[in-house]
């Protein structure tokens, strides 16, 4: 064996320290492994960038415990697996926060986030870690949470070594080899990298604490800003060929010059006329009714605020009257018994809309046929799914596939 010269990195160590951490935090090894350790002496301890490049100082290496550095491999690790560097920078334009003192408290506020639950059960805290409890803020925050309480000054002003690298909080810093350097991942290969982790914790939930497995959902199931993608839905259906087309003889076709003593008629475009179905059973809460006249009065909008299109109807198991749209508070949303769709959209259709909109929970059955008109369907959302308090195993049918399907309430809206 090769002697190692003095000064430089104990990579037997580092290596024996990233195996320990993968045993005590086995749903973290493809991201552990998947790191390309650099040496580099401008670093206080370790730190990492966005191209999952773990920056060590040699002398932090000699001088701590093996336990205690697979601890810091975890910390590290859990930078890049939350996208503190992509989330810093979206909070530092939102905020308007420049310079380094600001990127100093998006880590610190970083750190309380990974700190709170990442020790224990085989990882050593480091006696100078940043946790919720030494800021007097509560544990299970996320960073963007914890940089509100983050004030630099005492006692902050110790913490002023702390650099965990653009990995953390999205600022380069000069040390760092950058998007051309050698050892980088590609965009493709770190988003593999996330998702296979994810894919374990969901594989054995059990194992991770509750921070992680929330991260796993996000990772299986990004949120989605719903009300621009319910917008540009409905205006991609109503703008779509075919929507409020018809021919008309008020204008003849250019066609008619060339036939004689016959007017042919010319294929116009008139506004198009969208019937929002409600659903008003007894599975729709009162909040999401209340979420359903907010969206009739967004669809108006997305029509250009021309209310004489959009025209309302209640159903449960049965249809209600199809109400002209004078204005969203005024609309009497009536029901509270069973739900069957079918018969809303078979008196929606009898209006001859160009788009029917429904807003529903999903818990009823669904047209076999597809409408002759453009349908899209807002789902509300269920964070403990869909039931029936007569039947544990109930599975509601599944939104046909030839619907538009937006999910309402998840994520930002």
């Amino acid at each position: 064996m090769t002697a190692r010269a003095p000064g430089a990195l104990d990579l037997g160590k580092l290596f024996a320290a990233r195996l320990h951490a993968a045993r005590a935090r086995p749903y973290l090894a493809t991201a552990l492994f998947a790191l390309r350790p650099v040496e580099s002496r401008q670093v206080p301890t370790m730190a990492v960038d966005r191209y999952w490049r773990c920056y060590v100082f040699p002398a932090f290496v000699d001088r701590t415990a093996l336990e205690e550095l697979a601890a810091v491999w975890v910390h590290e690790v859990a930078h890049l697996l939350r996208d503190h560097h992509g989330r810093g920078d979206r909070v530092a334009r939102e905020r308007g926060l420049t310079g380094p003192a600001e990127r100093l408290r998006m880590n610190i506020a970083a750190d309380c986030e990974i700190n709170d639950d990442v020790y224990g059960d085989g990882l050593v805290c480091p006696e100078d870690a940043v946790t919720p409890q030494k800021l007097g803020v509560p544990a299970g925050w996320l960073m963007e949470d914890y940089l509100r309480h983050v004030r630099l000054g005492p006692p902050l002003d110790r913490l002023g070594w702390l650099d965990c690298g653009s990995g953390a909080d999205g600022l380069e810093r000069a040390w760092e080899l950058g998007p051309d350097g050698a050892h980088g991942l590609s965009e493709q290969e770190r988003d593999a990298v996330r998702f296979r982790v994810a894919q374990g914790i969901r594989g054995a939930p059990g194992s991770a604490p509750q921070s992680w497995r929330r991260w796993a959902e996000e990772v299986f199931h990004p949120p989605q800003p719903w009300r621009q993608l319910l917008g540009s839905t409905l205006r991609s259906a109503v703008c779509a060929p075919g929507a409020g087309e018809d021919y008309h003889q008020g204008r003849p076709a250019r066609r008619s010059a060339g036939v004689p003593k016959v007017v042919l008629p010319s294929l116009r475009r008139r506004p198009p006329r969208v019937c929002v179905v409600v659903d008003t059973s007894g599975s729709v809460s009162d909040a999401e009714l209340g979420s359903a006249l907010l969206e009739v009065a967004a669809i108006c909008r997305a029509l250009g605020g021309r209310r004489d299109l959009v025209s309302v109807l209640s159903c449960d198991a049965a249809a209600r009257t199809v109400q002209p749209l004078c204005r969203a508070e005024g609309i009497e949303l009536t029901g509270g018994g069973g739900t069957d769709l079918r018969t809303g959209f078979a008196r929606a259709l009898r209006t001859r809309p160009d788009v029917v909109v429904v807003l529903t929970d999903g818990q009823t059955p669904w047209p076999e046929a597809r409408p002759a008109c453009r349908t899209v369907v807002g789902l509300f959302s269920r964070a403990g799914g869909s039931y029936d308090e007569n039947d544990p195993d109930h599975r509601p049918d599944e939104p046909p596939a030839w619907a538009r399907v937006v999910t309402i309430g998840s994520g930002p809206g």
